[in-house]
C-alpha cells in the first residue's frame, strides 16, 4: 500500500516535470518565433538563451530566499525557561495538567530526582542573576 503510493507520487511528480519541461520548450520557440523577423536567426536564438538565462537567474534567486530568509524587523527576546513553560500552560492547559501529575508520580516515586531537579534549576536561576549584574 505504502510502496503504491510512492510510485503514484513519484510517477505524479515525473508528469508534471515532463509538462514543465513541454511548457517551456514551447516557450521557447514561441519567443524565437515572434523575434525571427525583427532581429534574425542568430539574435533570436541569442534572445531565447538569454530568457533562459533570466529565468534560471530568478529560479535560483527564489530558491535562495527559500533556504535562508532575510531577517526583517527586530527579534523576539529571548525568554527563559520558565516564563516559556508559563505560557504553554496557558495555552494548552490539559498538557499542563498531564505534565504536573506526570511530574507529581516521578516525585513520589523517586523523590532523588526531584531533589536534583530542583538543585539545578535554583543554581542555573542564580548563575543567570550573577550574568545580568
Amino acid at each position: 500500500m505504502i510502496f503504491k503510493k510512492a510510485v503514484l507520487y513519484v510517477s505524479a511528480v515525473s508528469a508534471l516535470g515532463a509538462a514543465a519541461v513541454v511548457v517551456v520548450v514551447a516557450l521557447a520557440f514561441t519567443l524565437y518565433a515572434a523575434v525571427l523577423p525583427q532581429v534574425g536567426p542568430a539574435w533570436g536564438a541569442a534572445c531565447v538563451a538569454g530568457a533562459a538565462a533570466v529565468l534560471m537567474a530568478l529560479c535560483a534567486l527564489a530558491l535562495l530566499i527559500k533556504v535562508n530568509p532575510p531577517k526583517l524587523g527586530k527579534q523576539a527576546e529571548e525568554r527563559d525557561t520558565l516564563t516559556r513553560l508559563l505560557d504553554l500552560a496557558k495555552e494548552k492547559p490539559i498538557v499542563a495538567a498531564s505534565a504536573i501529575i506526570g511530574a507529581s508520580l516521578v516525585a513520589l516515586r523517586n523523590p532523588k530526582i526531584v531533589a536534583t531537579v530542583l538543585a539545578t534549576a535554583m543554581a542555573t536561576r542564580s548563575a543567570d542573576k550573577a550574568k545580568k549584574k
